[in-house]
């Protein structure tokens, strides 16, 4: 122990005599290990740790599949009741509707809430119990919409936010708008209880609000999830096999709409994570890269600095230190450096775990709730542990090892540089570094240049000065449809008077929101019957020139497009060419959901007046699919006001909602913004923008401890040949050719580093492919510009060894060492 404290003592003295190296290697070392470390901790939390639900591995997702390529559709109510009795793999099934925003109004006013309907099974097969009260009674009428009781389970949140956390709560009655009933509150649900695919419920209800709903009664309304639990014994391909018999069942008895519908089943684990999967494992591989960067990084100096000791570390040979003792003072020294960078490391870790969690909208996270799991747990401290050992093995072993094999006593009379030995370890190490480097700048520019298509891509409409307002009316004041009408109509007229404004529109779904969808048939065109989904948007008169849309064929809505007139639809591109190619869609008619393909003649049919170019209905980062769009007239469906200003969107928010509160205090008013704003803000662009700005922060560090690493060894080589090139100079070599020399040896070393990262980038951008928008995975000019950055940071690194080996003094050289 004696021994170990003196080498402690003179390990911190020799870092404070050599205060630049001790920077270097402590911050190069630490800021890899908090990297990495935090980066694991989201994947530990969403990849490693199982969701928080018993027995999780027998719990599916069962969906059904679509012509359109969707392998996790929703199930219709009626195609659930068929799965519920036919099945003979799961132990018990449930359903839950999607989370919906609905008015709550207590003694603080009116507030947004959401709420999810779910089937009685639900929480049970979860393994939720709910912390005061009960859960939803199970009964054999379940399968009954209108016999469901009209029950409400609280959320821990929403019991602590709107009742105080009042154990009384239970038995009170409360009115959600646009809900029929006042429902009871039979429960509280644990703080700890998640369910990523409803997001922030507030309120869950059975599923009795939806029995009046016409959708719930069509077999063409896939408005429900479904879950269900594996009964022991059965494994996942006779799971599978049964869920495909029963959807081949109802294709045969319904076949409009289930003829080209099929059935799927995923754990259900695999399915929430889908998402988020790639994501993290790409940002993993990248952290990765940098940790092995900086590791290299300190590998060299340490080896470096070895090298030069190496007259040191003979004297006390000569007088008398064995090379036990010697190499014991290069561990302690290595140890100490890991011990102080890991130390720094982890509450990096912990600094940038939180700061990634302030730039995810928290609506964002209420969809990840599996990313808030405990940070420091066994997982995370192995991991940590791991990369500290490794760091020890390295730095502490490596420069050791170098001792015994050496003759100590020859450091007395050979050079402090040692030999070339160093040169060629070093330069290899370089080129690692480069070709690392490569790799993820190269990500880095394929995840930028993604991003960049995706917020600079065609639309379909011009963003620019456009607000978006979405309203909720009081369903008390506004039963009727023709009640809704006539107020949306006071409340455009309003606003189209507004300075500034240049024109008012009503729509159900926002632009990117993703429309509702429907199926339809073609009048005259048997064979394709019903089993065509596409995406429904209804509109106002005037919303297409409103949002700047591209008119391509016909006209737009117009007044005379009411109730009383004939039911007319505009198509965009992908409609038109999907089913029309070759033809012109306008005068073409199709109908809704024909259940029964004899019973066409007598649907209403509604005619294609008009074919716009495709808009971005759904994602940002999705592919063009048919819509239509009908009349709000002959579809009172609308909650969200868009309006095009003259001046900044923004600013006339405030407006906007004053006049529409004037109409009506009761009408709500929530989450008013800019139409920049939403796509700024998307799920789809905070994605590709959150891991663009990871990915390239990872580069820029990768950049910088790669011309570090070049600089040095460069640095070292020109220390090593000072008598070589004394004698060059002596014998006449001028400074141009000095240059030269040394220039060319970072150049072989920066060429070989790119071409084996040319390889390596190729191989990356392949496996993140998925991840990529409007960009090939071996993308020439990103390729092309990161070559050109690594060549000038190497000449950069390499011109100011260069510039002093070009300024040594024969004379001086010639009497060096």
């Amino acid at each position: 122990m004696t021994g170990v404290l003196q080498d402690l003592r003179y390990s911190l003295r020799g870092l404070r005599r050599s205060p630049g190296f001790a920077i270097t290697t402590i911050l190069t070392l630490s800021l890899g290990i908090a990297a990495t470390v935090a980066i694991f901790g989201f994947v530990d939390s969403a990849l490693m740790r199982p969701l928080p639900y018993p027995n999780i591995s027998r719990l599916m997702g069962v969906f059904k599949t679509t012509q359109l390529g969707s392998q996790h559709a929703g199930y219709s109510y009626p195609d659930y009741l068929d799965l519920m009795r036919a099945n003979r793999v799961f132990s018990s099934i449930a359903a839950y509707t999607d989370t919906s925003d609905f008015v709550f109004t207590d003694a603080g006013g009116q507030h947004v809430v959401q709420a999810t309907g779910v089937t009685s099974d639900f929480f049970p097969i979860l393994g939720v119990t709910p912390i005061l009260g009960s859960d939803f009674t199970t009964s054999p009428t379940d399968e009954d919409l209108w016999a469901a009781p009209s029950t409400m389970i609280l959320s821990y949140a929403a019991w602590q936010k709107w009742f105080g956390g009042r154990s009384d709560v239970l038995g009170k009655t409360i009115a959600l708008t646009s809900k029929r009933d006042a429902y009871t509150i039979a429960g509280v649900l644990p703080r700890t209880f998640q369910f990523a695919p409803a997001g922030a419920t507030d309120f869950w209800t059975t599923l009795h609000p939806n029995a009046g709903d016409a959708c719930f009664a069509s077999r063409g309304c896939m408005a429900m999830g479904v879950i269900a639990r594996m009964k022991d014994g059965v494994t996942f391909q006779q799971a599978l096999g049964d869920v495909r018999a029963i959807a081949a069942w109802e294709a045969k008895e319904h076949p409009d709409p289930d003829a080209k519908r099929g059935g799927n089943v995923a754990p259900l684990s695999q399915w929430i994570l889908g998402e988020v999967r790639p994501i993290l494992l790409a940002l993993l591989s990248g952290v990765a890269l940098l940790l092995l960067i900086a590791y290299v990084n300190v590998a060299g100096l340490l080896l470096a600095r070895s090298e030069t000791r190496r007259g040191e570390f003979a004297v006390r040979g000569v007088l008398g230190a064995d090379r036990g003792r010697l190499m014991q003072q290069f561990i302690t020294e290595g140890i100490f450096i890991v011990a102080i960078s890991g130390v720094l490391g982890l509450f990096a870790a912990a600094f940038a775990r939180q700061l990634v969690f302030k730039l995810i909208p928290s609506d964002m996270l209420d969809g990840m709730p599996y990313l808030r799991g405990v940070f420091w747990n066994w997982h995370v401290i192995a991991f940590a542990s791991a990369l500290v050992l490794i760091a020890c093995a390295l730095f502490a072993g490596a420069p050791a090892l170098r001792l015994p094999f050496a003759n100590l006593r020859a450091g007395l009379v050979e050079a402090p540089s040692g030999g070339t030995g160093w040169r060629h370890l070093s330069a290899r190490l370089v080129v690692l570094e480069l070709a690392a480097t490569m790799v993820l700048l190269a990500g880095a520019g394929l995840l930028g240049k993604s991003l960049y298509k995706l917020l600079h891509g065609d639309l379909g409409f011009a963003p620019d000065h456009l607000a978006t307002l979405p309203i909720a009316v009081p369903e008390s004041r506004y039963s009727t449809s023709a009640q809704e009408i006539e107020l949306h109509r006071k409340i455009l007229s309003r606003l189209q008077n507004l300075p500034g404004v240049i024109g008012v529109a009503m729509a159900r779904d926002l632009p990117m929101s993703g429309p509702g969808s429907t199926q339809i048939g073609f009048v005259a065109r048997p064979s394709l019957g019903a089993n065509n989904e596409v995406g429904h948007q209804v509109i106002s008169p005037g919303y297409l020139s409103v949002v700047k849309a591209t008119l391509l064929k016909g006209r737009h809505f117009n007044e005379n497009d009411n109730a009383s007139g004939p039911l007319v639809a505009i198509i965009n591109h992908t409609l038109a060419q999907r089913y029309f190619a070759g033809e012109n869609p306008l005068g073409k008619q199709f109908f809704y959901h024909a259940h029964d393909i004899t019973r066409e003649a007598s649907q209403p049919p509604i005619q294609v007046v008009g074919v716009i170019a495709d808009m971005k209905d759904y994602a940002l980062d999705s592919k063009a699919m048919p819509v239509i769009y009908t009349p709000y007239e002959q579809w009172p469906d609308g909650n969200s006001i868009v309006v095009r200003t003259s001046q900044n969107a923004a600013s006339v928010l405030p407006t906007l909602i004053a006049v529409i509160h004037k109409i009506d205090p009761e009408i709500l008013t929530d989450g008013g913004a800019t139409m920049s704003e939403l796509i700024q803000t998307s799920r789809a662009a905070y994605m590709h923008r959150a891991l663009a700005w990871l990915a390239g922060g990872f580069a820029a560090l990768a950049l910088l401890l790669s011309v570090v690493g070049l600089y040095g060894v460069i640095a070292y080589s020109v220390s090593q040949r000072t008598h070589e090139i004394g004698v060059r100079m002596a014998l006449g070599a001028t400074p141009a050719s000095v240059y030269h020399l040394v220039l060319r040896e970072a150049g072989w070393l920066t060429l070989i580093g790119l071409i084996l990262g040319v390889f390596g980038s190729i191989a990356a951008g392949i496996s993140v492919r998925s991840l990529l928008f409007g960009v090939r995975a071996w993308d020439v000019s990103i390729l092309g510009a990161v070559a050109v950055v690594l060549v000038v940071c190497a000449l950069l690194a390499s011109y100011a060894p260069a510039r002093r080996a070009a300024s040594v003094d024969p004379l001086t050289a010639l009497r060096h060492d």
